[in-house]
């Protein structure tokens, strides 16, 4: 996979998990999963480029997964002074 192919289909996965409605863990574990995909794909050689993929959506959705969890039903917020603020949704 080039770096071409990778700088435009890492943004368009991006784009469609922020389409993505519904539970917080499960949203970042799918994309943690193909982004790391992507990027395992990319990186390995011509050879291993599955194996790769596999590794990585492991990975990635592992580390998904951990963020998920680690912010769900926690939103950000912005005050008016731009200082910024976690709280409960």
């Amino acid at each position: 996979m080039s770096i071409r192919r990778l700088a435009i289909g890492l943004p368009i996965i991006a784009l469609l998990a922020a389409c993505q409605t519904g539970d917080p863990v499960t949203n970042s574990t799918a994309t943690g999963a193909l982004a790391g995909a992507a990027l395992g794909a990319a990186v390995s050689s011509s050879s291993d480029r599955t194996q790769g993929a596999i590794i990585g959506a492991t990975v990635g959705g592992l580390a998904g997964n951990m963020i998920g969890r680690n912010n769900a039903g926690q939103c950000v917020y912005r005050r008016a002074d731009g200082s910024t603020y976690t709280a409960a949704c």
